[in-house]
Formats: C-alpha cells, sequence, structure tokens
C-alpha cells in the first residue's frame, strides 16, 4: 500500500518541481528585465537578483543594461565652405528607459535599436558639421563639435528609451576626387613660398654682392689713385734730379740721354737705321767724348773778408760753399713735400748726388 502511494506522489512531486523551477527568473548583474503577461509589462526587473513570475503566463525579457557601441558608416558631409569631407563616427549609448525602450522597439531587441539610433547620430553629424567651416572640422581640438553632436543625438534619442553618452569623430577626410586637386594647391603654395624666399635670398645676395663691388671699386680707385700720385711725384722728383744733374754736368746729362737712345734704338728686332753718320746721334759712337767730361769749373768770385767773426754758427752751416750747387728741393703743388698728400715718405736725395766729386780731365783719358 505505501509502495502504490509512494509510486503516485512521485509525478505529482515532479510536476511540483518543474512548476517552481517555471516560476523563478534570475536577473544578472549586466542585465535589466521586463515581466510580460499577454504582452503587456507587469513588472520592470533592474536589480539583480531571484524574480517570481506566473508559470506559463508571464515573459521575462531581459536586456543589457551596460555602455554599448555604435560605428557609424562613412558618409559626405558639407560643410560651411561647401568643402566634401568623409566623416567616420562611434556613439556610446545605454538603456535608460527599458519599458519605453520595449515600446520603441518591441521584439527586435538591441540590434532593432541600433538601425534606429544609427540615423539619429548621423543627422545630427550632418547638421552640426554643415554649420562650421571645414577648417573647424579639420582642426586638431573638435570637442566642441563632438560635445554639440551628442547632445542632439541625445535629445532624439529620447524617444528610443535610451541615452547617448558620448559621440566621438574617428576620421575626416577628403574624398578621393577631391585629394589630388588639394594636393596640387598645396604643391603650389608651398612651390610660391619658396620661390619668395629664394627671390628675397637672392635679393640680399645682390645687395651684398653690389656692397662688395662698391667696396672693390672704392678701394682700387683710392690705390690708384695713390699710386698715381707717389709715381708722378716720383717722376717730378726724378725730373728735379735730371735738371739739377743736367744744371751741374750738361755733358754727363747728354751721355746718358743718349746711352738711353741707343739702348732703345739698337734692339735685335730693329737695328736698321737709316740716317746720317755725321749726325748728332752718333757722337758717342765716334769718340768716348772724354773731351767734354767733368769741364773745370770757372773760378769763383773772391769772396769778402766777413766784418765780424762772431757771426751766429746757424748762418754759417746752412751756407754753400764755394762751387758747390744747391740740391733741389721737391714740393707738390700746395707745397708740401712729394709724398705727403699719398702718405708717403720719399727717401732723401743722396749726398753724392747732391755734390758728384770733380775729377780731372785727363784721368778719364
Amino acid at each position: 500500500m505505501n509502495r502504490a502511494i509512494s509510486l503516485l506522489a512521485l509525478p505529482f512531486l515532479v510536476v511540483v518541481a518543474f512548476l517552481v523551477i517555471a516560476s523563478l527568473y534570475i536577473v544578472d548583474v549586466r542585465e535589466k528585465g521586463l515581466v510580460l503577461r499577454f504582452g503587456e509589462v507587469v513588472e520592470v526587473r533592474e536589480q539583480p537578483g531571484l524574480g517570481i513570475k506566473v508559470p506559463f503566463l508571464d515573459n521575462v525579457v531581459k536586456y543589457d543594461a551596460r555602455i554599448l557601441g555604435l560605428p557609424t558608416q562613412p558618409m559626405e558631409v558639407t560643410p560651411l565652405d561647401d568643402r566634401r569631407l568623409v566623416v567616420d563616427a562611434f556613439a556610446r549609448w545605454q538603456i535608460t528607459d527599458v519599458v519605453q525602450f520595449r515600446r520603441a522597439v518591441g521584439a527586435g531587441g538591441v540590434e532593432f535599436a541600433q538601425r534606429r539610433l544609427e540615423p539619429i547620430v548621423t543627422n545630427a553629424i550632418r547638421q552640426v558639421l554643415g554649420s562650421v567651416p571645414s577648417t573647424t572640422v579639420l582642426s586638431d581640438d573638435r570637442t566642441q563639435l563632438m560635445n554639440r553632436i551628442r547632445d542632439l543625438a541625445r535629445e532624439d534619442a529620447q524617444d528610443l528609451g535610451v541615452r547617448v553618452i558620448d559621440v566621438r569623430l574617428t576620421r575626416t577626410d577628403l574624398p578621393e576626387q577631391n585629394l589630388t586637386a588639394t594636393y596640387a594647391r598645396m604643391r603650389a603654395e608651398r612651390e610660391r613660398e619658396a620661390a619668395d624666399e629664394i627671390a628675397r635670398g637672392g635679393e640680399a645676395a645682390q645687395r651684398v654682392r653690389a656692397a662688395a663691388d662698391r667696396t672693390v671699386v672704392e678701394l682700387t680707385s683710392e690705390a690708384r689713385k695713390r699710386a698715381e700720385v707717389v709715381r708722378g711725384e716720383a717722376d717730378a722728383r726724378r725730373n728735379a734730379i735730371y735738371a739739377g744733374a743736367f744744371g751741374r754736368d750738361p755733358e754727363f746729362f747728354a751721355f746718358t740721354r743718349s746711352m738711353t737712345s741707343y739702348e732703345r734704338a739698337l734692339k735685335g728686332e730693329n737695328s736698321s737705321l737709316v740716317i746720317q753718320p755725321q749726325g748728332e746721334f752718333f757722337d758717342y759712337l765716334r769718340n768716348d767724348g772724354s773731351d767734354k767730361a767733368n769741364p773745370v769749373p770757372a773760378p769763383a768770385a773772391a769772396t769778402p773778408p766777413a766784418e765780424d767773426e762772431s757771426a751766429d754758427e746757424t748762418t754759417t752751416e746752412g751756407a754753400l760753399q764755394p762751387g758747390e750747387i744747391p740740391a733741389p728741393t721737391e714740393t707738390n703743388r700746395e707745397g708740401e713735400p712729394l709724398g705727403a698728400g699719398a702718405g708717403v715718405t720719399l727717401t732723401p736725395l743722396p749726398e753724392s748726388l747732391a755734390s758728384p766729386p770733380q775729377q780731372d780731365a785727363d784721368s778719364c783719358r
């Protein structure tokens, strides 16, 4: 009897256990749950733990309570300056109102919600980026733009029961058809800048070169001027020496000039002369001219006796001796010594030229 009762109670226990299991459900810490009865929400379970439902009448729907990601497809955006840009974005969102989310997406769940959320984010991106120039979009600091996109998408996504947490622009590039033109324009700008730099460098080099050339001309002119002054004063001194020598010994002067003429005229490439041999040109070729060399100077006039033997010594030191010819003093137009105008000090006239020795005519023969 007891055995029969135990056999009949076994199926009852199984049924009871099945009903107990069917009436329990578990909500994870990463999830939010809804208890539905005939499609209507009877309970919202947002806290993790164990829950009870009516078996076979209630249905539990669970949604991810974590922050979810939403990558968008690349889109073309036209900023305020009509330059087309290709933009990629990435959004992060989270379910905040489970009941509103269930009513908005139905049985589609998270995947259907992402399909509805993507055009919301895309429209917000187009609206915000279309109100600013492309330079602002391509700049490094785009935080304000992304915050504006987030706020606009968050406002439009409230009907879905979700909250847009953040929107980030991952890529902003020019379209392929515009890259070539953009690179060409950038290359032209860089070439123009390089040409400007080259022109400025050439101008600076030309100024330096002109200054150097002017300095060279000035230095050369000054040096040539000083050289001409020195040369002219030297020629004047030479002529003065020649004149003094001619005054002291005309025959010696004539002899040296004849020797110079012979040297210049009787050269190897020009040794043929058609002149009379009795001319003055061959005087020193016919004889040595010793009869005319070193003429005896004329006797000096008698010097009257000095009245005062105690005359000042300074007056007798500079006086010329009898028969002595004064040495010429060379000066320029301003009366200054020769060479002073050019900064050159000329060598004094040697004493041997100032008073040449007198020799007898017999010793020359």
